[in-house]
């Protein structure tokens, strides 16, 4: 394809992508109030034993607010429109042995992404309720709406990105970058982290609702340790084959 055609390939995937987000975006337009309903569950808990509410500090606050819901709802649900779109642009672009490895880390990346925001959108309440908890029982919790959504959309956000990194961990190592003795080498550092990460995530004293956090990403972890390693042996064996067929002497029988 010329420049001019992919340019064109380009704007029109880009529409596709546009008109996508904007029809979801208007479904999450009318989805938007049971949406800040389920968000403000936390601080209707916290509205029982102290004063506490959810504040918009200009008179378009909640207009604002409502708009940004639906737009992030959108984005979130026109996902697979614009996650084929952008995969079927950069396909072609690939060789068979990248595009194996994009289709594999697309395939393993987003469900996990899936499942890291569901497990973020049940935790949030739990981390809202311990940072509040800080402040004195007489005081008043008034919370910003508009700071408010954005902390747990990042939340959500990061925990899902969590969830994704042992993916990355492959990825890294599949392309040469990291090697797998490297991530066994650093299991206590990750072990340490998702254990404090899910004891701030379930403060409730929970032992189980902290192992349930845990456990599976520390199965993730090790599981990417596991890939990374064996990768690793397989990259070593096929050379050392690769070096004992160069070192062969080169025989040549003339035919007398």
């Amino acid at each position: 394809m010329t420049l001019i055609e992919h340019l064109r390939e380009a704007r029109t995937r880009l529409f596709r992508i546009l008109l996508a987000l904007l029809v979801a975006s208007v479904a999450g337009y009318f989805l938007s109030d049971q949406i800040l309903a389920i968000l403000r569950t936390p601080i209707a808990a916290l509205a029982e034993s102290r004063n506490a509410s959810l504040n918009f500090d200009s008179i378009s606050g909640a207009f604002d607010l409502k708009l940004r819901i639906a737009v992030l709802a959108g984005a979130a649900l026109s996902s697979p429109i614009w996650l084929q779109q952008l995969f079927g642009f950069f396909l072609p672009g690939l060789t068979r042995r990248e595009k194996k490895y994009a289709a594999g880390f697309l395939l393993a990346a987003v469900p996990l992404f899936v499942i890291g925001c569901a497990t973020g959108f049940l935790l949030f309440p739990h981390v809202v309720e311990l940072l509040a908890s800080i402040a004195p029982a007489d005081d008043s919790t008034l919370l910003a709406a508009s700071y408010y959504v954005d902390f747990v959309m990042k939340l959500v956000i990061a925990v899902g990105i969590a969830f994704v990194l042992p993916v990355f961990v492959v990825a890294l190592n599949a392309v040469g970058v990291l090697a797998g003795a490297t991530v066994v080498k650093s299991w206590r550092v990750v072990l340490l982290g998702i254990l404090t990460f899910s004891a701030i995530a379930t403060p409730s004293a929970d032992i189980a609702t902290m192992f349930l956090l845990a456990a599976p990403m520390t199965a993730l972890f090790a599981a990417a340790a596991l890939i990374a390693v064996l990768h690793d042996r397989a990259r070593a064996r096929r050379t050392r084959q690769s070096a004992t067929v160069e070192s062969l002497p080169d025989l040549t029988f003339v035919n007398a």
